[in-house]
């Protein structure tokens, strides 16, 4: 019988793109952690630590906690992020800050302070940016510069870890994280014919921490439909 993954770290992981990939990592065989303030539905397979990893302390509580509980750490999904939209003028220091802390600089001080496990169990990271990297709509600065800064912070993390750590980004577009009503010409748009879903993110992300993807790191999957690559003018 096949040794089981090992740990996971989800961090973000009470609702969306975070709580589907948890859930496949739990069905794949991983032991799970979730790090959220907010507590995931009951029924998911998880350790769940009410965490802020936007924060140093709490990041290195967190870690700590997982060296005591689980003792080990194979694989690192820094998932956790939110968006403010509003007008520059409008935007303070202080909300750009939050943004940039929870989309950004949490990956740094979780794979600081996780490096010595991660690195043990010849492990993998996956950071989950956005197509917001590399193109915008109105009036979301701050989260587009924590998603470049994640894309660009993927590679530096892979070369300064390899090869004992690979690290890598998945980049989503439009992926129904709430089960809005979605129309006709929404799914349309798409070169794949429609819109994407939290599930279609966690596969990736499942490939990206499993042994299969051996080869890869320091690259960014971008899973958008192909909106990216469609030109559109105005008619």
């Amino acid at each position: 019988m096949a040794a089981a993954p090992g740990v996971a770290l989800v961090t973000g992981g009470a609702r969306g793109i975070g709580l589907a990939t948890a859930r496949r990592l739990g069905r794949d065989g991983w032991r799970v952690v979730v790090a959220d303030p907010t507590a995931p539905p009951p029924d998911l397979a998880a350790r769940h630590v009410a965490a802020d990893v936007g924060d140093e302390m709490a990041v290195r509580a967190l870690v700590a906690g997982i060296a005591q509980e689980e003792g080990r750490l194979d694989a690192l999904v820094s998932n956790a992020g939110f968006m403010i939209c509003k007008k520059l003028r409008e935007l303070t220091l202080a909300e750009w800050s939050a943004v940039i802390a929870t989309n950004l600089t949490a990956t740094f001080l979780l794979v600081r302070e996780a490096e010595a496990m991660l690195r043990a169990a010849k492990g993998a990271v996956v950071t989950v940016a956005s197509t917001r990297a590399r193109q915008s709509e109105p009036d979301t600065e701050s989260y587009s510069a924590s998603k470049g800064g994640l894309v660009a912070l993927t590679h530096a993390l892979a070369i300064s870890l390899g090869p004992d750590v690979r690290v890598n980004c998945v980049s989503p577009g439009w992926i129904d994280t709430a089960g809005e009503e979605l129309r006709a010409q929404d799914h349309a748009q798409h070169p794949a014919g429609r819109v994407g879903t939290p599930g279609d993110i966690a596969a990736l992300i499942a490939w990206l921490v499993g042994p299969e993807s051996g080869f890869v790191t320091g690259a960014e999957f971008v899973s958008d439909g192909g909106m990216t690559r469609k030109m559109i003018y105005a008619a």
